[in-house]
């Protein structure tokens, strides 16, 4: 751990408890590493309850906060996700004089925090996980009305704010220099790669391919935007009209809909097929990965899904697993050569690649390499957290922007 050279700073991440968002995990680890004093605002979440802790040297506040599922209950989840968050980082302000605040969307509405600190001289950065108009319209299947429209008012009020912005691909990057406004000198791009120093297989596999020939594996959040009905409606395409017994599919993570998942899972007739685990940690994820022999990404193209880079696609490669997932924009982009695209949300379609894999062992060894080669190259956090210490070092030279 080196000794702190630079100014203090607070990242704001509402999404997932931290350290569990791995990302911002890697992102305050790495400015810690550079430097900085760091202080980490999140929600609780199971696992995660202390209201502080301090980890590794980084101080971490966490705050209460519920799941809304319909508009109405987003903006109450928001508001009150708001006033905890204000409330804390005035707390960390005052503690630790921070010159720079680190806002992880969604929603777009911590920039309100970073306009009242401006008066104080600290820096914005909007770290842009999600894209709040698409994500909208993949939550509610509409691109009109109101709360669209303030969906796209507060991200333009977010890049409004912000001296320096973080993109988490190039389709985030041209939205923030289109839609955003942003010089292209204050707009960083930083995948959420995989740290190979970190994540990487157990040294003893526990080989549970529960008592079947293929484990084929999908890791990630199960929310409704993720896919999870169109995976399983492929199972049942394998198991029932393939009649193939000798494959399971274990769906390794917590989310929104594991009770429909579950329900779904036994009006098909999946049980002896599917296993849910649920939310594990990070060495248990590691240990599903070693055992699988491909993974899967059933994201649904739409407006958002084309333009995000999906952690667990970067996981399986990083693992040497070739990937089958919807033929996505960005997801071509970061898989390439490492995986079979399925025509978008053809869950037919999906089945067939993942039994073109199952049936050839040589290609399943040819994309794993593929996609491994990309990540020891170029796709890891060892890359991309140069490019992360650059945003914070324009940032504090930029001053304060309006």
């Amino acid at each position: 751990m080196k000794k702190q050279l630079k100014p203090a700073v607070c990242i704001v991440v509402e999404n997932l408890p931290v350290p569990l968002d791995r990302r911002v995990w890697k992102e305050a680890r790495a400015l810690r590493d550079a430097g900085y004093q760091v202080s980490v605002i999140c929600p609780k979440g199971k696992g995660f309850t202390a209201s502080y802790e301090n980890l590794d040297g980084i101080e971490i506040y966490r705050h209460r906060t519920w799941e809304a599922s319909n508009v109405s209950g987003y903006l109450l989840e928001y508001s009150w996700a708001l006033l905890a968050e204000f409330f804390l980082t005035l707390k960390v302000f005052v503690r630790t004089r921070f010159q720079i605040l680190q806002a992880c969307n969604p929603p777009d509405t911590i920039f309100l925090i970073a306009l009242f600190l401006k008066l104080f001289n600290v820096r914005f950065i909007f770290d842009q996980h999600d894209l709040g108009p698409e994500l909208f319209e993949a939550k509610f299947g509409k691109r009109s009305g109101i709360f669209y429209s303030l969906s796209r008012l507060l991200e333009y009020c977010s890049f409004r704010v912000a001296n320096t912005c973080i993109a988490t691909n190039d389709s985030f990057r041209d939205i923030a220099l289109t839609r955003g406004k942003k010089h292209p000198k204050n707009v960083f791009v930083v995948r959420n790669c995989p740290d190979l120093a970190t994540f990487r297989g157990p040294q003893v596999s526990a080989n549970n391919k529960f008592g079947k020939s293929f484990l084929v594996a999908y890791v990630g959040f199960m929310g409704s935007q993720d896919g999870l009905e169109l995976l399983l409606q492929s199972i049942e395409h394998i198991v029932h009209h393939e009649k193939r017994e000798d494959t399971h599919f274990v769906l390794v993570g917590g989310g929104s809909i594991l009770q429909e998942l579950e329900q779904i899972i036994a009006e098909k007739n999946l049980g002896a097929y599917v296993t849910l685990t649920g939310q594990v940690s990070h060495d248990e994820v590691a240990a599903w990965l070693s055992d699988a022999d491909l993974g899967v990404a059933p994201d649904p193209k739409n407006a958002m899904n084309d333009k995000l880079t999906m952690i667990k696609i970067l996981e399986y490669m990083a693992f040497s697993l070739p990937v089958v997932l919807f033929d996505l924009e960005e997801g071509r982009r970061i898989a390439g050569p490492a995986a079979l695209y399925a025509t978008p949300n053809d869950p037919v379609d999906f089945a067939r690649q993942v039994t073109t894999l199952l049936d050839c062992g040589e290609l399943r060894r040819q994309l794993g390499a593929r996609g491994r080669k990309r990540i020891e190259e170029s796709l890891n956090w060892e890359t991309e957290k140069k490019s992360l210490i650059r945003a914070y070092d324009t940032a504090l030279q930029e001053g304060v922007a309006w």
